[in-house]
């Protein structure tokens, strides 16, 4: 079992910058794949961007290559989502996922456990 919990969302004006986080606890961190998705509403729930158990590797969206950043710090149990130039667009409720098994994916199935979630919004 794996716990996750994201925090660092909020309100912010389109081309501002939020950074978000997400805790583990549970499992070995560092055996987890780890990916950010996101859900607007009325919108399927789509994929932003992961990263490998090492943090070697990194994927990402094409609608936010360039301006988002996926880290991860494997002694704290932590990834995070560097948001720079935000756009209304971006407004979503974005969640935290742990892949256990197979390589760094897109498809929010492959993903074993799910953070809550926290709101994003970004202002015109």
């Amino acid at each position: 079992q794996v716990q996750l919990v994201e925090s660092g969302g909020g309100l912010v004006q389109a081309g501002g910058s939020l950074r978000l986080s997400c805790a583990a606890s549970g499992r070995a961190f560092s055996t987890f794949v780890m990916g950010w998705f996101r859900q607007a509403p009325g919108k399927e729930r789509e994929f932003v961007a992961a990263i490998s158990r090492r943090g070697g590797m990194t994927y990402y969206a094409d609608s936010v290559k360039g301006r988002f950043t996926i880290s991860r710090e494997n002694a704290k149990n932590t990834v995070y989502l560097q948001m720079n130039s935000l756009k209304p667009e971006d407004t979503a409720v974005y969640y935290c996922a742990a892949q256990g098994r197979g390589s760094s994916s897109r498809n929010w199935s492959a993903y074993d456990y799910w953070g809550q979630g926290t709101q994003v919004t970004v202002s015109s």
